[in-house]
């Protein structure tokens, strides 16, 4: 069966592009999309058009193609008092590279409390605020993938709604990247406050046996550690727990875990030998220089309170060009969970984690991922409630070359 103007397909989007500082990818599932009824950038329409279920498309597209190019009339400036409406009680304060929903303005032509849609602040002084209503991708090249998992049969409809596929795969691209090449203000305002500020032992003090992200999102961080590690490299799992989301099929010399709870950490299967200690009272690592191949860091991420420490650590450890892969979700402990990251849009975190690595000094080559919209296995125990996998995050670096 090929693909014509009136199929329904299952396809799996991906876009890529690069920022000032980092190469960025997102892959968002996409779940009986409509050829006939739904919206697509014509020539990607084109390219998907006579294909088989598994074929894979590319189109690159110039600035100015699949988003309009960046118009100076969306870059002006307000006064204070027209930013910040209070949201859960609390007065947000304009910050320089930080995005907000145009909801919070106050006195901008045909911009109501309703909308979610972001924007970004470019400056915050005392007596202007300068806006950036441009998508923050205008202007860049953008090279869109689509892999055809499925086709339907095709049923005599004609009714039901339509689906804009540009929309929704740019709705949150580009927040995960900074202002040009300009720094973005994620350290004002004591950003790693914690609800629970007692030390981590106490709070780790008793196994968890819990799992942080659904099976589906778990195969998505194995797969995309896998891009990084190779076979018989010394890894070094940061941050570890009981269970290992490293890649089955790969054997590796040595595989340290570093974590809170020694039973837990027992129970983790991969394991070669695992160490109890605590990140946030102690940085530094108890490793040589040039250890390991590679570190990892699962669905912790957001409870470091010393991260520039840390990844300076981190990269003390690992040897030259070695990969440090952090991967995460939208799920963790909130006592614990540094006040920033709760403050952040989920793709904002990206940027957040790409800034820990730029303060650390030493690394290049950074990358982003993400993946969502797939759908919740069956056997999740929040299936039912929640339609769709847990979103996938990551963040990556290499260690420069000596």
């Amino acid at each position: 069966m090929l693909t014509t103007g009136e199929s329904i397909a299952d396809i799996v989007f991906r876009l890529e592009w690069k920022s000032a500082l980092a190469a960025h990818t997102q892959v968002q599932y996409a779940k009986k999309v409509n050829f006939w009824r739904d919206c697509f950038p014509d020539k990607l329409y084109q390219d998907l058009i006579g294909k088989a279920a598994h074929a894979v498309v590319q189109r690159r597209f110039a600035p100015g193609e699949f988003l309009p190019l960046p118009d100076e009339k969306k870059i002006f400036d307000i006064a204070p008092s027209q930013f910040g409406q209070k949201t859960h009680g609390k007065q947000l304060t304009a910050r320089r590279g930080r995005f907000y929903p145009k909801g919070i303005l106050a006195g901008i032509p045909n911009v109501f409390s309703e909308n979610i849609e972001p924007f970004r602040v470019l400056e915050a002084e005392e007596t202007h605020i300068r806006v950036d209503f441009n998508h923050p991708l205008a202007g860049k090249p953008i090279l869109v993938g689509a892999d055809i998992l499925k086709i339907h049969p095709t049923k005599d409809e004609r009714g039901g709604s339509c689906t804009d596929w540009t929309e929704i795969l740019t709705r949150e691209a580009g927040m995960q990247a900074g202002w040009q090449t300009e720094s973005t203000d994620f350290f004002s305002n004591n950003p790693f406050e914690r609800m629970d500020e007692k030390t981590d032992r106490l709070f780790y003090q008793l196994p968890r046996f819990v799992s942080h992200m659904d099976d589906c999102a778990k195969k998505t961080v194995m797969d995309v550690y896998g891009q990084y590690l190779k076979p018989g490299m010394g890894v070094l799992d940061l941050m570890a727990s009981w269970e290992s989301h490293l890649p089955a099929d790969l054997s590796f010399s040595k595989v340290t875990g570093l974590g809170l709870n020694h039973s837990e950490l027992s129970e983790n299967p991969v394991l070669s030998n695992h160490l109890v200690h605590d990140l946030n009272k102690r940085p530094a690592l108890p490793f040589g220089d040039d250890t390991y191949d590679a570190v990892v860091c699962t669905a912790s991420v957001e409870y470091l309170t010393q991260p520039f420490k840390v990844f300076q650590e981190v990269c003390r450890v690992l040897k030259p060009e070695g990969v440090f892969a952090l991967t995460f979700s939208n799920r963790w402990f909130p006592p614990k969970a540094i006040s920033i990251w709760t403050r952040l849009h989920e793709f904002e975190r990206m940027g957040l984690v790409t800034a820990y690595f730029l303060e650390a000094g030493g690394f290049d080559t950074i990358e982003t991922f993400s993946s969502s919209g797939f759908p919740r296995p069956q056997t999740d125990p929040y299936y039912g409630q929640y339609v769709w996998s847990d979103p996938v995050y990551a963040v990556t670096g290499r260690k420069c070359r000596a």
